[in-house]
């Protein structure tokens, strides 16, 4: 007979591949690890961060998003490589995601997100760490994502933000599995920490 917690670890499994086991995590509330150096030890396992240059003048801001073959997209592949958009107005939650198979480099071009990502690899070293990244023109990084770490944002400030995102195959709506931003097992704080 199967153990009272082996039940629930089964009831919170939400999608299985022969490379990825996924199970929502049992978190308390809050924000994870709140990451502020780019090669942060609280870091999921598999996820980076780097920084994008960017050349302010009086005329406004020039930004590199991504060059092939470098970078942290370097082994996306040219042929089946996208290249996407998303603009959305402040306070706006998009979360949470996650990839089977695609991987994700994630750019914000202009404003401010607080990007969340979640690792819900059950056996990876991160299983049900959680990550909290502030980054946009204020803090000039982008951040690679892989497969099995659901991922999502909120629009901080008062403008709206503009996130370009890499991915390193063509979007496949079979790939791609939602979970509610406000999941009772994830427990993410989405609200102001008044600290």
């Amino acid at each position: 007979m199967a153990s009272e917690a082996a039940i629930r670890f089964e009831e919170r499994r939400i999608a299985r591949t022969e490379e990825l086991d996924l199970v929502l995590p049992e978190c308390e509330k809050g924000t994870g690890s709140v990451i502020l150096k780019l090669n942060s030890p609280e870091l999921i396992d598999g996820v980076r961060v780097a920084p994008v240059t960017l050349w302010p003048d009086d005329r406004g801001y020039f930004l590199e998003v991504q060059r092939l073959e470098q970078g942290l997209a370097a082994n996306f592949p040219a042929s089946s490589t996208q290249v996407s958009a998303a603009l959305n107005y402040p306070g706006t939650i998009q979360a949470f995601h996650y990839h089977l198979h695609q991987t994700d480099c994630w750019t914000p071009v202009f404003g401010m997100l607080q990007v969340v990502l979640v690792d819900i690899r059950a056996g990876s070293l991160t299983y049900g760490r959680r990550n909290t990244v502030y980054m946009g023109v204020m803090r000039p990084w982008q951040v690679l994502i892989p497969p099995g770490v659901a991922h999502g944002y909120k629009v901080i400030g008062s403008e709206p933000a503009m996130l370009v995102y890499l991915t390193d195959r063509f979007y496949d709506p079979k790939d791609e599995g939602r979970i509610p931003y406000d999941d009772p097992h994830i427990q993410y704080d989405w609200e102001t920490q008044h600290k």
